[in-house]
């Protein structure tokens, strides 16, 4: 009976050891700007953060580049590029960045993150689309074509709202799209019966998740854009498994 106790004791101080010993994934939200700067940016901020207690996963925010470092990078499950605009990074960060996808780190973009790094062929390329114009916010219908992703399944089939809607150019072939937009439903679209809002793909190695979605305030405080941000940080950092 008594060695019974031990083992049982044994047992148990394994399992808390266990439990406390598994770190929380970790998410980096960078949201410098060389461009365009989105006033949503610090509610945006609040948001992920709120994301991150109610959802298991710790979050850190930066405006310093020279965070988008190996040494730094290693700590975290995905990146987000929250309307992140113009040339923010170095040579050297750029590289750092490449590794970290390429090691099989996640990639986050907000809304303005497709008009970051415009001469970073690759980035583009991760992004899977870069930014080329858009018309006035309004509102306008949205087709979810996929609802078997985490940032996709909560939505209606015709979801309708308001934002300012991103034209693409360089769009890849490759992408799988989550959500595209009805161009008969507002003015100024510029990409045809095929016009994405939001998708997924593996690239180089890692994980990559965008959405155009995002511009102003009010974004952030709405609960079908909420879920799907959380879906799309939770495909990054890898939690979901079905992709």
């Amino acid at each position: 009976m008594k060695r019974l106790i031990q083992l049982t004791a044994v047992v148990l101080l394994m399992i808390v050891v266990l439990a406390f010993s598994h770190d929380k994934p970790r998410i980096l939200v960078f949201s410098k700007t060389g461009g365009f700067r989105h006033s949503s940016i610090p509610a945006a901020k609040s948001a992920i953060m709120k994301l991150g207690k109610e959802n298991g996963f710790d979050v850190d925010t930066t405006e310093d580049s020279s965070r988008i470092v190996r040494k730094t990078l290693k700590k975290y499950a995905a990146v987000v590029f929250l309307q992140v605009t113009g040339d923010v990074l170095n040579t050297e960060q750029q590289k750092d960045f490449e590794h970290y996808i390429q090691a099989g780190g996640g990639y986050v973009g907000i809304h303005g993150a497709s008009a970051a790094e415009p001469d970073w062929s690759w980035y583009g390329e991760l992004v899977g689309a870069r930014f080329d114009s858009h018309p006035a916010p309004q509102e306008a219908t949205l087709n979810v074509v996929d609802h078997t992703h985490s940032s996709s399944r909560h939505l209606p089939s015709i979801w309708t709202r308001k934002d300012e809607w991103y034209n693409f150019k360089a769009i890849s072939p490759k992408l799988n799209v989550l959500i595209t937009i009805d161009e008969k439903s507002y003015t100024g679209g510029k990409n045809g019966n095929d016009h994405p809002m939001a998708w997924y793909h593996s690239y180089d190695g890692g994980r990559a998740w965008y959405t155009a979605l995002g511009h102003a305030d009010e974004a952030y405080a709405e609960e079908n854009f909420l879920k799907h941000l959380l879906g799309g940080i939770e495909y990054a950092i890898g939690k979901d498994q079905n992709k």
